[in-house]
């Protein structure tokens, strides 16, 4: 008797899905010296922000979602990783 693993393995990919599993390590990038990338409460202009990355933070990826036309990703911060929010995908560059 030969067993199917795909069903195990669809559970496992949507288990990983909803309990946010880091889906890879970015940096932000572009931002300009005397600037930050706004960290937000969700995935938009009109959240508010929970803090300001500088050039260079290094962030876990969660998930990414388009918004209006503009791709929000989901992100914790490598260092303290129970900050999290969203932030333009314009601004991350993968590591």
């Amino acid at each position: 008797m030969r067993r199917s693993f795909t069903p195990l393995f669809i559970a496992a990919l949507c288990l990983a899905a909803c309990t946010g599993a880091v889906m890879g390590t970015t940096v932000v990038k572009g931002t300009g010296p005397d600037e930050m990338l706004k960290l937000r409460a969700g995935p938009g202009l009109g959240y508010r922000v929970i803090l300001g990355l500088p050039d260079g933070t290094t962030l876990n990826r969660l998930g990414c979602v388009t918004e209006v036309g503009q791709l929000w990703c989901r992100v914790s911060l490598a260092d303290a990783p129970g900050i999290k929010g969203y932030v333009s995908a314009d601004y991350l560059e993968a590591r």
